[in-house]
């Protein structure tokens, strides 16, 4: 999809269609003469949230889609589920282009910024399709361009720009997320990591299993050494801001599927392991978007990338391995894999002097237990880091809950054998494995994300 801002008089544009509200639709109609095709078209209308209504026009615009309940003063929440009701209806027609005019929208604490983005957003989330292995994909929507309306540009020049880099972001990690594990294996993931070095800021290498090797990263190893496909470590810099300033880091387990090793996983529900990779998917959609956007800032992303198989070379429950900051794992459970590439990836992440680290890793089916799929978690050794995120995710609508970080929990870990295990017990899953990856974070702010119930969606929705 393809967005920009426009403004003006909205009586004086042309176009295939014209998203808007009740009482905006009324005059618009009435400025084109259609007064008496809309009053008959919209007698049985409700203008509620959730219902929509499309009447076709003549002149220069040539629908007016209907927005129920855009007239009313409401909260982020239900603009939410307008700007949706919206996109859904939007994209049925067949329109290539459209504008938007729902900037009159009262939205509680939020301006016309925030209502753009919203806008596009949730264009862009509806107008995703998936049909790469389908011998007869679904015919996509036609919508390819956007304009979305505002009564003053002061302010909202950077939202479209914002908004496309977003949109290639979001199917970028959704591509990825998607794909079947006999596609999108370490390698692979590498392979399109490459494809962000076209930009000029932009570089990409890796350290595959020899180089780990070189490095001692004897956790992450443990985790692929089960697998045909050997395990990446990939790293890309994204250099948009100052020399001097200290980058942000952003990790992503990338276990590409995940059988759960020797500990194997039960058989039901276990096609949705290619999932277990959407920790990388979103970092590395995360870091397309800072390119596309220009953002300035300097960035390193890295993904840790690996399968997790049973095989006769495979890591046992018992087996100790030591990772690369030389601390050792007693292996008790090889279904907790991604906090045993992760603790590597986090090792380093820090050689490159990082101002903050965020981890972002579907880790833990205990997290599902507790916050379900409609947040993610969000564990911190900064306060202020963990608020930044918190408040992000209630800007954009992608909700967290900061979850306890106390050391009351690190003592399930211990092992008899080992500095520590890779596993606690029965009670607290989410919380002793953000504890496990705090253990190789050093005097710096870090966070780590548990979104193993929020980055994917099961069963039929898959």
């Amino acid at each position: 999809m393809k967005y920009s801002i426009t403004d003006g008089n909205l009586n004086d544009l042309r176009t295939p269609c014209l998203v808007v509200s009740l009482k905006t639709a009324k005059r618009v109609a009435r400025a084109l003469g259609s007064t008496a095709i809309f009053s008959r078209a919209s007698e049985d209308f409700k203008d509620s949230i959730e219902q929509s209504l499309c009447v076709n026009l003549s002149g220069n615009v040539a629908r007016l889609l209907v927005v129920g309940g855009a007239d009313e003063s409401m909260d982020a929440d239900k603009f939410r589920k307008l700007a949706n009701n919206a996109a859904v209806n939007l994209l049925k027609l067949p329109v290539k282009t459209a504008i938007v005019a729902l900037d009159s929208v009262k939205v509680t604490g939020e301006r016309t910024p925030w209502k753009a983005a919203t806008l596009m957003h949730a264009i862009s989330y509806n107008a995703y399709r998936y049909g790469k292995h389908k011998s007869k994909p679904a015919t996509p929507p036609s919508l390819t361009t956007v304009r979305v309306h505002v009564n003053d540009k002061k302010g909202t020049s950077s939202s479209a720009r914002l908004g496309n880099a977003l949109d290639a972001g979001l199917a970028f990690s959704r591509d990825l997320g998607n794909e079947p594990p006999n596609v999108c294996d370490p390698n692979y993931l590498l392979k399109e990591a490459r494809k962000l070095a076209k930009h000029p800021d932009v570089s990409v290498s890796n350290l595959d299993e020899k180089k780990m090797a070189a490095l001692n990263m004897g956790a992450f190893l443990s985790v692929s050494k089960g697998s045909d496909k050997p395990g990446q470590m990939i790293v890309i810099r994204y250099n948009g801001g100052r020399k001097a300033d200290a980058p942000i880091a952003l990790v992503g387990k990338g276990i590409t599927f995940d059988t759960g090793g020797i500990s194997l996983k039960p058989g039901a529900g276990m096609d949705e392991m290619k999932f277990d990779m959407c920790g990388a998917a979103s970092v590395l959609g995360t870091t397309k978007a800072a390119i596309e956007a220009g953002l300035k800032i300097n960035l390193i992303t890295i993904v840790a990338a690996a399968e997790n198989m049973p095989s006769g070379g495979a890591t046992r429950p018992g087996d100790i391995v030591t990772s690369s900051s030389g601390k050792t794992i007693e292996i008790l459970n090889t279904d907790a894999e991604g906090r045993l590439v992760l603790c590597d990836a986090l090792t380093h992440a820090q050689t490159f002097k990082p101002k903050t680290i965020i981890d972002v890793a579907t880790l833990t089916g205990a997290v599902i237990v507790a916050l379900g799929s409609k947040a993610s978690a969000v564990y911190a050794n900064d306060d202020k880091l963990a608020n930044d995120l918190l408040a992000a995710g209630q800007n954009s609508g992608d909700k967290a809950w900061q979850m306890p970080l106390w050391d009351e929990y690190q003592s399930s870990l211990n092992s008899n054998f080992a500095d520590m295990a890779n596993i606690g017990g029965r009670e607290a899953g989410s919380v002793t494995a953000a504890c496990f990856l705090s253990r190789f974070v050093d005097g710096v702010s870090w966070a780590h994300m548990d979104v193993a119930g929020s980055a994917f969606m099961g069963g039929s929705a898959k």
